[in-house]
């Protein structure tokens, strides 16, 4: 597959991301759980929380985020401003491999500060994003994220471009707040923020079929590998160039490609 054209390469993962972007893709994906809510704040905190837990077994991961959605009143965005010392109890016994109950509080403390201090999370990544992309942006939404004090370990779970990751957990959460929604899978509430912002969440699956591809030759799934991906993406189309996370992905996981 390496050896198509530019324009073959096109028309190879435009039909492959039109194939996959279609509404049953919800019925196994974490992006379910936002799509349960109408709320802009609802879908943000459910959406960033689901994210945050999206590694491993997609079974388990859904399973465990229901659950999260469970313990936050199934009214996610009135639980992180308004609970209480006591509602915080109830999160005990949460895990989902290595982010705890422990996380999970610290993490409702992170988003109270957010909505606190920036009214929204579309507000904060509007005030830090730069015109070709996001990176800027998470590595301060991580910073100000923890502010409040909390344990060293908990940061883990948000990851720093600038320390050179992909950050693949939270590039698929901005996907599904910034992408259209007239496809029925992306959710497309943060209409004052660009799709040609985004980078792909790149994993193992999306990260060997471009290797396959040729659009990616670095080894290592990292922020540089992300990166190279983003300007070849983008190249094929600069304006939505995520959108081809859906071929790169479905052809991984479906297609075994």
């Amino acid at each position: 597959m390496k050896n198509l054209t530019k324009p073959e390469l096109k028309e190879f993962l435009d039909e492959k991301a039109a194939f996959y972007e279609q509404p049953k893709f919800i019925e196994a994906d974490p992006i379910q759980i936002p799509h349960l809510y109408t709320q802009k704040e609802d879908i943000e905190i459910s959406g960033f929380l689901t994210a945050t837990i999206s590694w491993g077994n997609r079974k388990s991961i859904l399973t465990n985020a229901h659950k999260l959605m469970a313990l936050l009143d199934n009214n996610p965005y009135d639980f992180i401003m308004n609970h209480s010392q006591n509602d915080l109890q109830t999160l005990e016994g949460f895990v989902h491999r290595t982010f705890n109950h422990i996380d999970l509080t610290y993490f409702v403390q992170g988003l109270r500060y957010i909505y606190t201090k920036y009214k929204d999370m579309e507000s904060f990544y509007l005030q830090f994003s730069e015109e070709e992309n996001f990176q800027n942006a998470i590595h301060h939404f991580k910073q100000e994220f923890f502010a409040p004090a909390h344990p060293i370990r908990t940061e883990k779970h948000i990851s720093d471009p600038y320390k050179n990751s992909a950050a693949k957990r939270i590039n698929m959460f901005l996907r599904w707040m910034v992408r259209d929604a007239k496809a029925g899978v992306d959710l497309g509430i943060w209409d004052r923020l660009s799709p040609s912002q985004l980078s792909c969440p790149l994993d193992v699956h999306s990260g060997n079929v471009a290797r396959k591809l040729g659009v990616l030759k670095r080894k290592q799934n990292d922020g540089k590998a992300l990166s190279e991906l983003d300007n070849q993406l983008r190249l094929l189309d600069s304006k939505d160039p995520v959108k081809y996370d859906y071929a790169l992905f479905g052809l991984g996981v479906f297609e075994k490609f």
